[in-house]
């Protein structure tokens, strides 16, 4: 569904599971539960608030994550390129209109709609700051993203 524009991922985390000797129920459930832990930590250090999600993640108990690991998946120079303000204002502009084309022209779920509204506020912040940057209300070192 378009959801997530590639280009805008720069970085992964994982939580690497060992699920030696564990059945298949136990495992669904430890799943279940690692997904919607990740999810609640994604959504409280998301400066907006937001997760792009299309599908509602199933309330569950949380669990205590495994040590993650977490790296860059995008190199130099392209990194530098596409963390550009301009750049990304662009594409989530791109992004947003596709996920409103894909919306006028199927039965779409809530959960879409929602993930149109998050990319636009998503492209609204960083829009806003960009201004403030060239306009010299705050200084550029302060460009953070979600």
């Amino acid at each position: 569904m378009r959801v997530l524009d590639p280009q805008e991922v720069a970085e992964i985390e994982v939580w690497p599971f060992d699920f030696s000797g564990k059945d298949a129920v136990e495992i669904k459930t430890t799943l279940a539960r690692a997904e919607y832990t990740a999810y609640k930590k994604v959504f409280e250090e998301s400066k907006l608030k937001a997760v792009l999600n299309e599908k509602d993640i199933p309330v569950t108990k949380t669990l205590t994550l495994p040590k993650s690991y977490r790296g860059k998946i995008v190199p130099e120079p392209t990194y530098t390129h596409r963390k550009h303000p301009d750049i990304r204002i662009a594409r989530r502009a791109a992004q947003a209109a596709e996920l409103a084309k894909i919306i006028t022209e199927r039965k779409v779920s809530k959960g879409l709609r929602r993930t149109l509204f998050q990319q636009t506020r998503r492209m609204e912040s960083l829009s806003k700051q960009r201004l403030d940057e060239v306009t010299g209300e705050i200084p550029v070192e302060e460009n953070g993203d979600e």
